[in-house]
């Protein structure tokens, strides 16, 4: 496990573009305590390791994770309102969705959510129409568009069905888990994205 913590630091670094000593610098190290590091000849403490993932822009799990087993991850079924979702492991905060969709965006404003998050989503089939605020986007096969979920929103599909895969952070997938359980409330086949 440590050889391997070693092994990314310094492959993080290069991948970086930096010198020994930049990183060194950035983690408040000297340039030969790092090459020690990096080398195997000083033994790695707790303190150092997290101001190295600080310094290298990535988290302490990331750095030490040895989670070579849990690649393949089954999708959860939401059978009610048709959708498999996947958990991203490295950010469980987020989440990938595929959704096949028949009906046309609302035509009501009133009936698009505006929430805190961020989103992202790709058409894998069809033509799919996104309504954000007071503007109309068509998204056509292999397309994709990303956008703030502050901003009000709703997608729905344009000549037949169509099937989207979409990412969303942590903030927009509450935004949404939100939406469809006052759906479910009131009785309503309602998607994520109404």
């Amino acid at each position: 496990m440590e050889s391997l913590v070693r092994k990314r630091i310094r492959a993080l670094r290069v991948a970086q573009g930096w010198s020994l000593e930049e990183l060194a610098t950035r983690a408040n190290l000297s340039q030969s305590s790092l090459s020690r590091i990096e080398n195997g000849r000083r033994r790695l403490a707790l303190d150092q390791l997290v101001t190295l993932a600080r310094a290298l822009d990535t988290s302490l799990d990331q750095l030490v994770e040895n989670a070579a087993d849990d690649v393949v991850i089954s999708p959860m079924i939401d059978g009610a309102h048709g959708l498999m979702r996947w958990p991203i492991k490295g950010d469980p905060g987020m989440s990938v969705m595929r959704q096949r969709m028949t009906d046309p965006p609302p035509d009501n404003p009133a009936r698009m959510r505006a929430h805190p998050g961020r989103e992202w989503l790709v058409v894998l089939s069809g033509t799919a129409i996104l309504m954000l605020g007071h503007r109309r986007f068509r998204i056509e096969t292999n397309q994709a568009a990303e956008f703030p979920t502050m901003m009000p929103h709703a997608i729905g599909a344009e000549g037949g069905p169509c099937e989207i895969l979409g990412i969303f952070d942590r903030d927009a997938r509450r935004g949404h888990q939100r939406d469809v359980a006052e759906a479910g409330d009131r009785g309503d086949a309602q998607t994520p994205y109404e």
